[in-house]
């Protein structure tokens, strides 16, 4: 065990070897042990073995280091101390991703079922640098409510661009790999969407982006964004208008509250 600032981080047993490229799966967690206890044993169960599974928890009261410390041999890296939000604990988890491509499943959320990764990489052709794929959306009694595509505004593309992000997120943070080398840090002035500015900028630098044609996740509805509503509009508006510039952002905008307006989704 390696003793670091506030908490501690420790090493696992080795990640196994496989012709498949290796997963780091990142999971974040903030005193919510429940959902911690959800989305650990989903990820340990994946069939795929050569998966590199990764822990950062903002040090946490409510047993989330103890919980994590009972699975210590077969996580790959796990720290528990102090950080400064959400981007700033997701930025120490890509620090320590080792693997071909990171995915960041946090808690609550699950990877979709236990052979999602198989099949994943089995679907695989050539060697994309970003991999995507639909999401299953799950309320707070673990029920399913529908795809992603299905019951909100967002649709997934058959073909996924940068610039088929200036109208909004079309793919959901959870279900999107990126190859590790070209993933950058999140950036920390901009609390409420700075998911959005970072698959923007993957996709800037990706070579080839591969449609799994699967669902690869179930997302925890009401997440960080969700609660922080108003912000992360403005926020959003931020980082599109750096990537796509004013004029177009005022008008994609303008797009985004007349689809609000005309369409009925369910959330």
């Amino acid at each position: 065990m390696e003793r670091i600032e506030g908490g501690c981080r420790t090493r696992g047993i080795p990640v196994p070897n496989s012709d498949g490229p290796i997963l780091s799966v990142v999971t974040i967690v903030y005193n919510r042990l429940e959902d911690l206890k959800i989305t650990l044993p989903n990820v340990l169960a994946q069939s795929y073995e050569s998966i590199e599974y990764i822990i950062v928890d903002g040090a946490s009261t409510d047993g989330c280091r103890e919980y994590i410390q009972e699975h210590d041999e077969r996580i790959a890296y796990w720290v528990s101390e102090p950080d400064k939000g959400l981007y700033d604990a997701m930025n120490k988890g890509l620090s320590l991703a080792k693997g071909d491509y990171v995915w960041f499943m946090n808690s609550g959320d699950e990877i979709f079922e236990s052979d999602t990764c198989q099949k994943m990489v089995d679907g695989l052709i050539g060697d994309p640098d970003v991999i995507f794929g639909e999401t299953m959306m799950i309320d707070e009694a673990r029920k399913e409510v529908g795809l992603r595509s299905e019951i909100t505004t967002q649709r997934l593309p058959e073909e996924l661009h940068w610039k088929s992000l200036e109208r909004g997120m079309v793919v959901c943070h959870q279900s999107i790999l990126v190859r590790t080398s070209i993933a950058e840090p999140y950036i920390l002035n901009h609390p409420f969407s700075a998911d959005i500015d970072w698959v923007i900028k993957a996709l800037k630098k990706s070579k080839g982006n591969h449609n799994a044609h699967q669902i690869l996740s179930r997302y925890l509805m009401g997440g960080f964004s969700k609660k922080n509503h108003r912000k992360s509009l403005l926020d959003r508006f931020e980082i599109l208008k750096s990537h796509y510039g004013l004029i177009p952002t005022l008008w994609n905008h303008l797009w985004i509250v007349l689809r609000a307006m005309f369409s009925s989704p369910k959330y």
